[in-house]
């Protein structure tokens, strides 16, 4: 799925947001609507701390935050929370991505596809190999280190794929209500009990708006 030029790369967080819910992924990415909720609020507190940082160094360790990310392979574009670069010998620096977030580690694969993404992103701009990285919880303030095996690069090639599928379509999904539509932030405006199989949340909030 590799691309030629920039101008068709989608954001790398739409990952994320693909794995935990199709629909969520299309409202936000698609018809660009975005809301935030406590969940969201303090995960761009944490992402906010991150980037108050520029760079920093600890030993044989470089620390740089806020990092811009692009693959032409996967068709992505983003931003690195922080990337540690390991000093090994002869002078070479090797790249270790780490990503905060603000929960607890998850039954899905959702953040370590995050992470293995931008750990392919590094490796097509720095021409390197990235055998692994970590994940940080605030909730529980402990890192989780990720091996970027086949079968995760593997998943991550494929879940970039659908989203490209599914942006180029322009289609939002149809709601359908589980217990996790409770902590999104966008349930208001999803709306996955009351809305129509055939209705977009532009013309459902279209249709509210006449009426009145």
């Amino acid at each position: 799925m590799a691309l030629e030029h920039t101008d068709d790369l989608i954001m790398l967080s739409a990952l994320q947001h693909f794995i935990y819910c199709s629909r969520q992924c299309a409202l936000i990415h698609i018809e660009q609507v975005w809301s935030e909720n406590i969940f969201t609020a303090e995960g761009r507190i944490m992402h906010e701390k991150v980037d108050t940082a520029k760079h920093e160094s600890r030993g044989s360790v470089r620390v740089e935050y806020g990092v811009p990310l692009h693959s032409l392979s996967l068709g992505l574009v983003g931003k690195a929370d922080v990337v540690e670069f390991h000093r090994l010998e002869r002078g070479v620096w090797l790249p270790f991505p780490v990503e905060y977030k603000r929960g607890k580690p998850k039954a899905d694969n959702c953040d370590r596809v995050q992470l293995c993404a931008q750990a392919i992103c590094l490796e097509e701009m720095l021409a390197v190999e990235i055998k692994e990285g970590a994940l940080f919880y605030g909730q529980t303030r402990r890192r989780e280190d990720v091996a970027f095996d086949k079968r995760l690069r593997g998943e991550t090639g494929e879940i970039a794929r659908k989203v490209h599928e599914l942006i180029a379509s322009g289609i939002t999904p149809a709601p359908a209500y589980s217990r996790k539509c409770e902590s999104c932030s966008l349930l208001d405006l999803c709306l996955p009990k009351a809305c129509g199989k055939s209705r977009s949340v532009s013309s459902y909030l279209l249709a509210a708006v006449e009426e009145e």
